[in-house]
């Protein structure tokens, strides 16, 4: 088995999905409700936070997915007591934080890159942490060496050894002034992880201001920190001597609610997202009727559904928040290969994310990428000689195939895929998707899909 092959199984065997492919017989559409549980990129920062408090904390609609599976891995091969309360509940209890075993630490994280995150709350607790090489999806440069430079402005001391990176902070750690060439939300957790026990004033600029940061401010300020946000990206925190544990409930998922809103449209079909909110997916939802699909925004979620008609083609350009977020764009690409005309769609985020779309033109879809920045703005990756423009032609009509999931983003896209095309598609690695979408196999069964599992 090849190592994408393993990472696929060890996903979905975390959360009891003891299968590698499913078959599905397409061209049928998905309609009824599914519900939401809490954001994957919001819920695993959240459990890391925990670490700072002197008391337990609580969090509430954690979703069953792989990613969560791993981050309570972590914490308990680091002494942080995590037990389940009520459907959906943590309780998180880091009375007992220890240094944890660099194998230890490498058998729990897999292929994730959340050990980074740790090292600012294990460096306050315990003045060292360790961390392995680490993995992620394969869509593109994630490199630590910057979340790296951030730990030395606070004052860590890095060693990079063979087994991994050690740190260490004899003499605590101490605010910084941090610059951020690209509002990464990634260095933007670093810096408020570490920052808020940091002797003094941190100040950061260029900040990520995702709605995931946003609640990840406000559990850390219901701990006791003290955080402002300016609207210039500008985010200030006055270091605290102590946090407390939180109660908490999690930010709803909207990235699995776009999902699912893009598989409505591409099979013609009507699904109500139940917790999704209008709010934190303003851009979607504008992006989403410029194509043709319409929704009704109701008190417990939103109702997305083709209405009839021709889809029309758009020009997207993905972008940081309020931008239309790159996670959107590759379960939306299957419902622009049904519009009519020439749709663009400009990646500026990750460089290698366009990998999804080699299956859906032997699906029978018009998609071309190329190198140039198209259809907006000339971006970052414009002059790195990386494929980051699709330029896709329809309406085509999509046939059923064999497709590998390649990425958390682009397996959820391959299964719409399948499920929007005529005649029979096998999808393999699917245990993938595992890693941010919680039972999705129950949930493709409520809304009526036509399809078998295979080992």
């Amino acid at each position: 088995m090849n190592t994408l092959g393993q990472d696929a199984k060890n996903h979905g065997t975390a959360v009891g999905l003891n299968v590698d492919k499913i078959t599905i017989n397409g061209g049928k559409p998905l309609r009824g409700r599914i519900e939401l549980k809490g954001a994957k990129n919001l819920v695993t920062k959240a459990m890391v936070a925990a670490i700072l408090g002197d008391t337990p904390s609580v969090l509430k609609d954690v979703p069953n997915i792989s990613d969560v599976r791993i981050v309570r891995g972590l914490l308990e091969v680091h002494g942080v007591s995590v037990t389940q309360g009520i459907e959906g509940e943590l309780i998180l209890d880091p009375s007992a934080v220890e240094t944890a075993h660099m194998a230890d630490i490498d058998a729990h994280a897999g292929s994730s890159r959340i050990p980074i995150l740790f090292c600012g709350p294990l460096l306050h607790r315990l003045g060292e942490a360790f961390i392995p090489d680490l993995g992620g999806c394969r869509i593109g440069d994630r490199p630590i060496d910057y979340h790296l430079e951030v730990l030395r402005n606070f004052g860590a001391i890095v060693e990079k050894l063979p087994s991994g990176i050690r740190m260490s902070a004899p003499g605590g750690l101490h605010g910084a002034k941090v610059s951020l060439p690209y509002p990464s939300v990634g260095a933007t957790e670093q810096v408020l992880l570490t920052a808020v026990l940091a002797d003094g004033i941190t100040e950061l600029s260029g900040a990520a201001i995702e709605p995931e940061i946003m609640d990840l401010i406000n559990i850390l300020q219901k701990m006791g920190a003290i955080i402002t946000v300016d609207t210039d990206r500008v985010i200030r925190i006055e270091g605290v001597e102590k946090l407390e544990g939180y109660t908490h409930r999690a930010l709803f998922d909207r990235n699995e609610a776009a999902s699912w809103a893009a598989a409505a449209l591409a099979t013609d079909g009507d699904i109500f997202v139940g917790g999704a909110r209008q709010a934190e997916m303003l851009t979607f939802l504008n992006v989403f009727r410029k194509v043709g699909g319409d929704f009704e925004i109701q008190e417990d979620g939103i109702r997305f559904f083709h209405p009839g008609g021709e889809l029309s083609p758009v020009i997207i350009e993905t972008d940081v928040h309020p931008g239309f977020m790159t996670d959107w764009q590759q379960p939306l690409v299957i419902a622009l290969t049904k519009a009519k005309g020439v749709s663009i769609v400009h990646e500026t985020v990750y460089e290698q994310r366009f990998g999804f779309v080699d299956a859906l033109v032997e699906m029978g879809a018009s998609i071309e990428v190329h190198k140039e920045c198209l259809g907006g703005r000339a971006c970052r990756f414009g002059q790195r000689n990386f494929k980051h423009s699709a330029v896709i032609s329809g309406p085509t009509k999509l046939t059923g195939a064999d497709i590998e999931v390649p990425d958390l983003r682009g397996g959820f896209s391959h299964l719409i895929a399948a499920l929007s095309a005529d005649g029979r598609s096998t999808v393999s690695n699917v245990g993938i998707i595992a890693r941010g979408y919680e039972n999705f196999i129950t949930k493709l069964e409520l809304l009526g899909a036509d399809f078998e599992l295979e080992g």
